[in-house]
């Protein structure tokens, strides 16, 4: 594969990454803050996410109205969103609108008005974002599983915030994190698709002119420590709900550690696909569940593997022990060649596939930027999934599918259901 893709460093400590596209006509720029909800202080738990959406209420330049009627006019893809390690601010516009795009991006990450007002308008909506939640079951329990997983440590907390944390967002709070934390040093500017890297550059020197250099990026100084994950079991009655919801959670590799190339071929072999063992026992087999599957998540120095089924009360307990059951069956007796197979094939084409789309690039460029430091191409993680063996997806599974670790939560009219740790082992 042609590598065309550049990396300047500027003065300001801003990162600007870019890769050309050949024979498009369209750009997906962003500016990605290296800031999530787990650099935040319990106090202000949420605050990441609340200017996420409160830039959108007006900058120093352009009203929240200016701001639409922008979006709209360079196409209207302008979107946002938070993650537990990253805030990202990406549009999709023709090439010709790049300069025009880059300059609203810049002026809404580094010149938000935080009117107070403004703020406990969108206050409120954040409070009926967490009704959104409440009201629906899988998002409710991930929530309330991840704070019992990671108890009283940043990525146990929800990334939107709670009741008690969000009114607090005054103007002086937000402003004040916002100049501490969303400092240029902290900023990367990533695009892909028919896009010139030095006039990128060009026009983020000129979009960001003036700007302070800011302490430098801290990645996770609000961490007290490695995250230390926790091995509950979580029962939730909630007797309105049709459905029982269920996950198994146990720990997994981080999104640096060389095991995470195998370790996602193993989760997707469990619970990835169509063909994949959870879903081809419990759904085609069985018919106990619509949803049902399984994935890892890795942040920069933890890992979480998730299985998830909805099911009947009914099912539950063999929904349960037939995921059990699958996990003791991989520690014992790893995989097939041909599930391996599968698995890579699978999950090369999925890289090639993503190689079409200049958003799915753009936001690569940042996250490896932002998590590894460096640039992995696509040959390179192929090449490691081509390598990957049955033994090491054996060893995986016995490095992390291990009784004293597996956490189960389960929410729902649920009948009594009871799970003791005798009944997790693997």
């Amino acid at each position: 594969m042609i590598d065309e893709i550049q990396t300047t460093r500027l003065p300001n400590g801003i990162a600007v990454l870019t890769e050309h596209m050949p024979g498009l006509r369209s750009v997906t720029a962003g500016i990605w803050v290296r800031r999530g909800s787990r650099h935040e202080a319990p106090e202000i738990n949420g605050i990441c996410h609340f200017i996420e959406h409160a830039v959108f209420k007006g900058t120093r330049h352009r009203s929240a109205h200016d701001i639409a009627v922008e979006t709209d006019r360079l196409g209207g893809h302008l979107d946002a969103y938070t993650t537990h390690e990253m805030t990202g601010f990406t549009t999709k516009v023709a090439d010709t609108a790049l300069s025009q795009a880059m300059e609203l991006l810049a002026d809404l990450v580094s010149n938000p008005r935080f009117e107070q007002e403004d703020l406990e308008r969108e206050q409120r909506v954040i409070l009926e974002e967490m009704k959104m939640v409440e009201d629906t079951p899988d998002e409710l329990l991930g929530e309330l599983f991840n704070a019992a997983y990671f108890p009283n440590q940043p990525l146990g907390r929800p990334i939107e915030g709670t009741r008690e944390t969000v009114p607090t967002f005054d103007h002086k709070t937000t402003v004040a994190f916002h100049a501490r934390e969303f400092s240029y040093s902290n900023l990367v500017v990533a695009a892909a698709g028919n896009v010139d890297h030095n006039r990128l550059v060009e026009l983020v020197g000129r979009s960001f002119n003036g700007c302070e250099s800011g302490a430098g990026a801290r990645p996770h100084t609000l961490d007290a420590g490695r995250p230390r994950p926790a091995a509950p079991i979580l029962i939730e009655q909630k007797n309105e709900l049709e459905q029982a919801h269920l996950v198994l959670a146990t720990p997994w590799p981080s999104a640096l550690n060389e095991d995470r190339y195998a370790a996602s071929l193993l989760g997707s072999i469990i619970g990835g696909g169509t063909s994949s063992r959870l879903w081809q026992k419990i759904r085609e087999e069985r018919g106990l569940a619509y949803s049902v599957g399984a994935a890892g998540s890795a942040f920069s120095d933890v890992g979480v593997f998730n299985i998830y089924a909805g099911t009947s009360p009914d099912h539950l307990d063999e929904a349960l022990e037939l995921s059990l059951k699958e996990l003791r069956e991989i520690v014992r007796n790893s995989v097939t060649e041909e599930e391996l197979r599968i698995a890579k094939e699978q999950a090369i084409s999925s890289i090639l596939l993503g190689l079409e789309s200049s958003s799915a690039r753009a936001g690569t460029l940042a996250r490896q930027e932002i998590i590894h430091g460096r640039r992995i191409s696509p040959d390179e993680v192929i090449e490691k999934l081509r390598k990957t063996t049955i033994e090491q997806l054996q060893e995986i599974a016995r490095t992390y599918f291990k009784s004293e670790t597996v956490a189960l939560g389960a929410l729902g009219n649920l009948n009594g259901f009871k799970v003791d740790r005798s009944r997790l082992a693997i």
